[in-house]
Formats: C-alpha cells, sequence, structure tokens
C-alpha cells in the first residue's frame, strides 16, 4: 500500500497478493480492537469500520472495546457538571458515573450501527464483571473498577458464531451496580485472556517517536526502558496504552499496536504492511534463541532422530553436527532444547540457506518452529542476503503458509547445492523468501 501523498493509502495488485500470504496466518486468530471515544468521534471512523469488515471478511475474530474520554468530557460541558476523571484513571463519582453510563450507552449503539451499516453480526452483553478498585494510594476509587471476572464462554461461542462482541467501559459488580472501567485496561485484560494474537489500540494520536523519529517497532523491554527514562515524552494520552501494552505482553500477547486511526486504512496497512505506520510493540520471544555451542551437539543429535526417522530431516551424525556447530541455532527453555535449525551460507552468495527445522513433539504447533525461522531471517539478514531458501519434503504448509515462503524450483539454488538437491533422490521442494 503506497501513500498517494494526501495522507491516503493506495491498494495496489502487489498489496493484494502481498495480503493473501497472511489470510492463512491469521485466520481464527482473535483481534482486541480497542477504540477512542475521540476515533469513534472522528470523521474517518466510518473508513475504520470498513476495515473491520475486511479483517473479518479474512476469517480474523474481532473484538471491539471502546472508550468514552471525549464524549463524555462534551456532555459534562454542556451540562456544566465537574467530572472527578473523563478517563477511567482515577476516582469516579456518582454524577461521573451517571453521565458515563449515558455516554457509554450512545457510542455502543453509533459503533454497532455502524457495524450494522457493514453487514457485520454485533452484540453487547454482560460478559465483564467489574469489582471496586477501593482505595489507592490513600484515595477511595470509589465508582471505578477493573476486571473481577471475564465470561469467557460467552466471548467465545460469540466469535465462533461469526459476532463481534461490543464491549463498553461500564461493567456491573456482582451486586449488579455499574462501576467504570478504563477501556485501555479492559483491552488488555480481553487480549491476554482470549489469547489475542493482536491488541490494537486505536486512537487519534500518532504512534511513539524519539526525537521526532517515529518507531515502528519496538520490543517490550525497549518500551519499558523508554518509558521510565522518558516518561515526558510520551503524550498523555498515550500513556494508559503503552503502560497496558507491556502488561498484556507480559501477560502472553505476542504483538501490541499503537495506531492513528484518523489516517485512511490505517488498521490494514498496520495489520498487512510488514512496517506499518504506527508503533507495534511485541514480545522478546528470541531471547530463547541463541547459537549453538559444541557441547550442544548430542542434545541436537537427540531432538532430531524423529525428524530422520520420518524422512523429515536428513540424516546428520552427532560428529557431522559438531562439524558444522557454527551453522545452527537453538531453542532452549529451561535449560532444554526443544528444537534447532540451520543457517547455510554459500561463497559469493546473496543467499543463505535455512535448514534442519525440527521442534520436540510436546512443542510443535506453540509457534516455536516459525519463531526460530523468523530468527533465522533476521540473522540471515544482518549476513547481507537478500533471500532465504528451504528446502523441504514434508513442511510444505509450514513454509508457505505460516512462514510466507513462495514455492520455486531447485534453478534458484546456488551450486553445489543445485546439483546435489536434483540429484539426491529425495525430490524435495524449494520454497524461497525475499528479505
Amino acid at each position: 500500500m503506497t501513500d498517494t501523498g494526501t495522507g491516503e493509502y493506495a491498494v495496489k495488485p502487489t498489496d493484494l497478493r502481498g495480503i493473501l500470504k497472511y489470510v492463512p496466518m491469521f485466520r481464527d486468530h482473535v483481534f482486541i480492537v480497542a477504540l477512542d471515544g475521540s476515533l469513534v468521534a472522528h470523521e474517518n471512523f466510518q473508513n475504520v469500520l470498513l476495515d473491520i469488515a475486511v479483517l473479518r471478511s479474512l476469517q480474523i475474530k474481532i473484538v471491539l472495546v471502546h472508550g468514552i474520554g471525549q464524549q463524555l468530557n462534551t456532555l459534562a460541558a454542556e451540562r456544566k457538571i465537574t467530572l472527578t476523571n473523563a478517563h477511567g484513571e482515577g476516582p469516579t463519582d456518582e454524577a461521573t458515573l451517571a453521565l458515563a453510563t449515558e455516554v457509554s450507552a450512545l457510542v455502543s449503539m453509533q459503533i454497532m450501527q455502524g457495524l450494522t451499516r457493514n453487514g457485520l453480526r454485533c452484540a453487547q452483553t454482560n460478559g465483564v464483571r467489574s469489582k471496586e478498585f477501593g482505595i489507592v494510594k490513600g484515595t477511595n476509587q470509589l465508582h471505578s473498577g477493573k476486571v473481577d471476572k471475564l465470561d469467557l464462554t460467552l466471548f467465545n461461542q460469540l466469535l465462533s458464531a461469526n459476532t463481534i462482541p461490543v464491549v463498553s467501559p461500564i461493567a456491573f459488580n456482582r451486586d449488579g451496580a455499574s462501576l467504570r472501567i478504563n477501556s485501555d485496561l479492559l483491552a488488555a485484560d480481553l487480549a491476554a485472556q482470549l489469547s489475542a494474537s493482536k491488541l490494537i489500540y486505536m486512537t487519534t494520536q500518532d504512534g511513539l517517536q524519539i526525537d521526532g523519529i517515529p518507531i515502528t517497532n519496538l520490543p517490550v523491554a525497549d518500551l519499558e526502558s523508554f518509558f521510565e527514562k522518558s516518561h515526558e515524552a510520551i503524550p498523555e494520552r498515550l500513556l494508559s496504552k503503552v503502560e497496558h501494552a507491556v502488561k498484556a505482553i507480559h501477560a502472553g500477547i505476542p504483538r501490541a499496536h499503537l495506531l492513528n486511526g484518523r489516517t485512511f486504512g490505517a488498521l490494514l496497512n498496520e495489520v498487512f504492511d510488514k512496517v506499518g505506520i504506527g508503533t507495534m510493540v511485541y514480545s522478546n520471544d528470541y531471547q530463547s534463541i541463541r547459537p549453538a555451542v559444541k557441547a550442544d551437539a548430542y542434545a541436537i543429535y537427540n531432538i532430531t532422530r524423529n525428524g530422520v526417522r520420518s524422512d523429515t530431516l536428513r540424516n546428520r551424525t552427532q560428529a557431522e553436527i559438531e562439524t558444522a556447530i557454527e551453522n545452527f541455532l537453538v531453542y532452549e527453555i529451561d535449560g532444554s532444547l526443544i528444537g534447532c535449525v540451520t543457517l547455510q551460507t554459500y561463497p559469493d552468495s546473496t543467499v543463505v540457506e535455512i535448514g534442519s527445522v525440527y521442534v520436540q513433539p510436546f512443542y510443535q504447533n506453540k509457534g516455536v518452529g516459525q519463531r526460530m525461522v523468523e530468527y533465522a531471517c533476521k540473522a540471515a539478514a544482518e549476513k547481507g542476503a537478500t533471500q532465504v531458501v528451504a528446502v523441504s519434503t514434508q513442511a510444505i504448509k509450514f513454509f508457505t503458509e505460516v512462514c510466507g515462503f513462495d514455492e520455486f524450483t531447485s534453478d534458484d539454488l546456488p551450486e553445489p547445492r543445485r546439483s546435489e538437491v536434483k540429484t539426491n533422490g529425495r525430490n524435495a521442494k524449494v520454497f524461497v523468501k525475499q528479505l
């Protein structure tokens, strides 16, 4: 998707082919999309709903959480009522709660009307049970609350029925009393408990910047350091989102995004473009991956035996593994190796081959293999490679659908690997990824 110079993005046919690569990757995944009240009130909000319709058409499950800050401030000014706080970040007195309840109903209705116009099923529920914050640092938070319990069965039933849950920042406690919940906190809790793939905060603020330069990708550890050292450099209305994005990632969410929803096509660009247009914060998954050392050779030999028996991997002796140990990366959990991958460089070539991708059976289908390949591609790029190739007889869907490789022919391999693949009798397929 390219910027037309007007802040809008035009979709090219090549972009559509790129999007198709993501379809199997995200199919049936859950995205939590948190909408600021200021964005719901913005003229571009109808385009945001169109983006959500596109995600649903690709079988991505969506939960919408909305804020009410701008609408609450506007109504309070009209009625000359002083709010204790507008964004659910402090005490909520009875007058503020009454206005928040009224405004929340109106914003929820506006969102549901927009979803209905786009042919999408949606529903509001009492699936969030709240409880009082109580006294925090000596201050009674009154009618401000936090999540006590989520009815995960109800949310999953709605998602399985192709229905978008619309979640407001007003929730009931055990006794049926209303409490105001900060929508950023609510979205993070939903993301963690529904095992979402993405938590997307959509606001009317740009993503994070350092010295005026936008930050597009940031490990969570770097964000925490930035938050501590440069707290004042973060816009006030992003502080809550940064705080809860960090908490969500520590709770197991792989990605959190801070995104300006006023930009046309922002949501689709952020999800389907490699660079994106907001700030993506990601977990430090790669901390478990390291270069292998000679002492790992025996463990690598043992964990790859099942792959050799099933003809998934070519046979290597322990001595051969020791000789090529500098080519191996290993995935380590609690001191035990549970997976491996190799990076093979070729003289006078910008092509690097990924091989011997194997994960112990107990850890398969948990994203370990994908993370190892992603890390290997990153390492290959750092070596100056422009292409990564893989040769496999049985992992066709893994490379094409999960890791985003394209199927090519053995002619794309450097010599002497090309001749070996053509003559070894395994009839392996060749996959290529551009870096």
